[in-house]
């Protein structure tokens, strides 16, 4: 299965796209109302009015924006401003995002995540079950790794070598964040209920670009650590949900940044959509694995 994916950062968002935050517990006009918003629907602008903290409607913003930019490319639909005001990104009763088109619900399954100033969208062709996350490298306490991760994650973490716990501990919870999306249920399911083993080696493909997935590939629970600076591109990972559902992915670090997405079915190493636009005004699709592609996009 193949699975895109597009980050963007507040730069890319219209003027920046921070409005004016509510004072005093109450939203005043501001990215609702103010032009560089037009591209947001009508439903998504109510949403946005009732947000009482600026870092909260900034981090929606991005969000909203990139994936609006991600469903427009992967459609092949006009992305200028009124016409992404027709995508809408809404929360379905789980909470989890999905699609509509001009108030139409729309086939594609999609993920979000962002961090520090970044967002990510993963789009896939519906019903896939989809999750991404986006994380910064950080440590983090013994209490956090004991409370939150099961016993072989713990182990795993223990035999690491200390300069390899941050970036360790952190992909192993950025698995479980996107294994948890693709429950469509999040952190409300106790995290030790998604069990990440990770695999340092890279898979074949067949002519379609389809992740061939051998059977050692399930069963292997072996993990050799690489220092992060020694990645190059997408490496796979497997999750398993104790009731046995298993998502396959991948994981990717660039700097101070990790980002994971897992799939069902097993996806082929995500394809970056890169945002440009044709001479008709319509977004292109143009995939590409490379760290140096993940700098070409621009919104």
């Amino acid at each position: 299965m193949k699975v895109y994916w597009l980050e963007q950062t507040e730069a890319d968002l219209p003027n920046g796209g921070t409005g004016v935050p509510p004072v005093d517990g109450h939203a005043q006009d501001g990215p609702a109302t103010r032009p560089e918003s037009e591209w947001l629907g009508a439903k998504e602008r109510v949403q946005l009015s009732a947000m009482r903290f600026a870092k909260r409607r900034a981090d929606w913003q991005l969000g909203r924006w990139t994936a609006k930019h991600a469903v427009a490319v992967y459609l092949q639909l006009p992305a200028d401003l009124p016409n992404l005001a027709k995508i809408e990104v809404r929360p379905s009763p789980s909470g989890a995002p999905e699609i509509f088109l001009g108030n139409k619900w729309a086939p594609v399954t999609i993920s979000l995540s962002h961090r520090a100033g970044w967002a990510v969208c993963a789009v896939a062709n519906y019903p896939a079950a989809l999750g991404c996350d986006l994380e910064v490298i950080e440590p983090h306490s013994d209490a956090f790794i004991a409370d939150y991760f099961a016993t072989e994650e713990q182990a795993l973490v223990a035999r690491a070598a200390p300069a390899d716990r941050p970036w360790l501990v952190t992909l192993l919870w950025s698995a479980k964040e996107s294994a948890l999306k693709a429950l469509r249920a999040g952190l409300r399911l106790d995290t030790r209920c998604v069990i990440v083993t990770l695999v340092d080696v890279l898979r074949s493909q067949n002519a379609e670009g389809e992740v061939c997935v051998p059977e050692e590939y399930i069963k292997n629970p072996g993990f050799a650590p690489r220092p992060p600076d020694a990645l190059s591109g997408w490496r796979p990972l497997r999750v398993r949900h104790i009731h046995d559902q298993t998502f396959l992915g991948w994981w990717q670090q660039t700097g101070n940044l990790l980002r994971t997405i897992v799939a069902a079915p097993p996806p082929a190493r995500p394809l970056l959509l890169n945002v440009s636009v044709s001479s008709g005004g319509q977004s292109l699709i143009k995939g590409g694995h490379s760290n140096a592609d993940r700098q070409s996009f621009g919104a």
